[in-house]
């Protein structure tokens, strides 16, 4: 089975036994908030359908994930999508919906873990996000993983800030030279 091993997690492709969870997640009105969308508002069979379906089908510009604990709990899920090989850019999403494993280094390994492979395996300049405005523990992460804020976006009611994070930067950051906190 393909796996990428953090130092607190273990990314893998996802399996059609994580849709339990990520069905609740997306339900949860606060992970909904902070992933700016609405929460889900379908029967788990649609939804199972639907996920059964993008299990099958995987598009090339994206790479999507589980994030388990060394222990193999699935405690959230991670990608890097929109690649752009002719920018040599993309963008990073991550999702701890397990609270329980909040405030506790898993979040910023998946993304460092996520941030080192994607640079590996792809020929990327730069990765991209975007966090709300009021997620300061969603930014914090990202400044610790080497991300620097780079601009501000509104989508609809949200206002979002957007950071970066180029080649260099997460060699920087592995390496300890970083001049971020």
């Amino acid at each position: 089975m393909f796996t990428i091993r953090g130092k607190k997690v273990i990314l893998r492709r996802k399996r059609l036994e994580d849709a339990w969870n990520d069905y609740h997640w997306k339900r949860d009105p606060e992970l909904a908030y902070l992933d700016a969308t609405a929460p889900l508002n379908l029967p788990y069979s649609v939804y199972l359908a639907s996920y059964s379906e993008e299990l099958r089908y995987t598009d090339p510009t994206e790479h999507r994930y589980a994030i388990d604990t060394l222990e193999g709990k699935h405690i959230g899920n991670c990608s890097c999508y929109n690649m752009d090989t002719f920018k040599g850019e993309a963008e990073l999403g991550i999702l701890i919906g397990d609270r329980d494993y909040w405030d506790k280094g898993y979040g910023s390994d998946a993304v460092a873990t996520l941030l080192d492979y994607v640079f590996q395996k792809n020929n990327l300049k730069r990765v991209y996000l975007h966090t709300l405005e009021d997620n300061v523990r969603a930014q914090k992460c990202f400044q610790k993983c080497g991300f620097v804020p780079c601009g501000s976006v509104i989508r609809g009611n949200h206002r979002f800030i957007r950071m970066d994070i180029t080649r260099e930067g997460v060699t920087s950051v592995a390496k300890g030279t970083s001049s971020e906190g």
